[in-house]
């Protein structure tokens, strides 16, 4: 018997659909009985971490985890054998194991078709990190919002005492006249004065964030900053530089007020952690398709043990610090969608606060 051959029609409908398939944003994977990978798209390159060449003509089991191997295995043999496939039809959730060695949750299906008395497996994968981000994401703010409402009340009901406590304190200190009672009169004064702050700092952590989003030229935001922290009063006294290094402007969408306090609060601590005379540097970086914003000092660096430890609230090795600042600026940070915030540090070469921002896109 001759070859079948394809009409021009038919051809036409199968370049159409390989096409569609090849640039969907699922993965595509098409096996035979010996699950030889004979369809690997673009989308798979991408979730799987393999080059098409690199996986075409061989056994998908090959690159899948030693965990997911033996029964893949198992469940195509026995479908040849039988005809019956637990996962034929029917979408779970797996764990993919990239070529990387890194780990991605995913939507796995299966499909079948039967072509000159042989099968072949389709398997459709669905990348899950966004879906399973946001998950966690709408759990965290139930949360918070229900921390929140409970931290407003304890706000409350501590608030209106603490600012007697700190007016009758203030009005005896401004008489007393026996430094004795100078002198603790003035740590009750200082002690109200962190807990009103410690209370300010709790709810500005667990409170869910109103963003005002609007699109802003990067550039301006940081000279602002720059220019607010070149007359802090650490950075005068102490002749610490604080200079903006950009290599070029971006368009970003941002709360520019909330996106401001963090940075303030950055360039602030890198100039407490610099020695006299020495420099912090605001900086951005393309990494496409996002812009990274450094804030770089030239202190001593943080230590391993505390590094562990730095976002942990009420956490801080600063003598008047409430251990909420760094908690607050990656809420901040992460609150605004596609960001995220770290902090990089090597004892004796300083330390570096990274924000990672999606610029606007024309």
């Amino acid at each position: 018997m001759g070859e079948k051959l394809f009409s021009a029609e038919e051809l036409e409908q199968y370049i159409i659909l390989r096409n569609a398939v090849e640039n969907t944003n699922e993965a595509f994977v098409t096996i035979d009985e010996e699950s030889t990978v004979l369809f690997f798209n673009k989308a798979a390159e991408a979730i799987f971490g393999y080059r098409r060449e690199e996986v075409l003509g061989r056994d998908l089991a090959e690159i899948l985890s030693p965990m997911c191997r033996a029964g893949h295995q198992e469940a195509v043999g026995r479908f040849v054998r039988t005809g019956e496939g637990r996962m034929i039809g029917h979408e779970s959730e797996v764990q993919i194991t990239r070529k990387d060695g890194s780990i991605l949750p995913a939507a796995l299906s299966f499909s079948m078709a039967r072509f000159d008395g042989r099968f072949y497996f389709t398997g459709l994968v669905r990348d899950l990190t966004d879906t399973k981000s946001l998950q966690a994401r709408l759990i965290q703010n139930e949360r918070l919002a229900a921390l929140g409402q409970t931290i407003a009340e304890i706000n409350h009901e501590i608030k209106n005492p603490l600012i007697m406590i700190g007016g009758f304190a203030r009005q005896l200190l401004r008489k007393a006249i026996d430094e004795k009672d100078r002198a603790k009169l003035t740590i009750i004064v200082d002690e109200v004065s962190r807990l009103e702050n410690l209370l300010a700092g709790l709810r500005d952590l667990y409170k869910l964030q109103q963003l005002k989003m609007a699109a802003i030229s990067l550039n301006d935001l940081l000279r602002e900053v720059v220019d607010l922290a070149q007359s802090h009063a650490g950075c005068v006294e102490d002749r610490i530089e604080v200079v903006l290094e950009s290599e070029s402007d971006v368009m970003v969408e941002v709360d520019r007020e909330k996106m401001k306090q963090v940075l303030l609060n950055l360039v602030k601590n890198g100039i407490e952690a610099s020695f006299p005379g020495g420099r912090v540097v605001v900086s951005t970086r393309l990494r496409e398709p996002q812009v990274e914003v450094l804030v770089t000092d030239s202190g001593e660096g943080i230590p391993e043990e505390i590094k562990k430890r730095m976002f942990s609230p009420f956490f801080t090795t600063k003598a008047q610090g409430t251990g909420l600042g760094l908690s607050i600026s990656k809420r901040i940070v992460e609150d605004h969608p596609g960001c995220s915030f770290a902090i990089e540090s090597e004892e004796g070469k300083g330390t570096a606060a990274i924000i990672v921002i999606s610029p606007v896109r024309k």
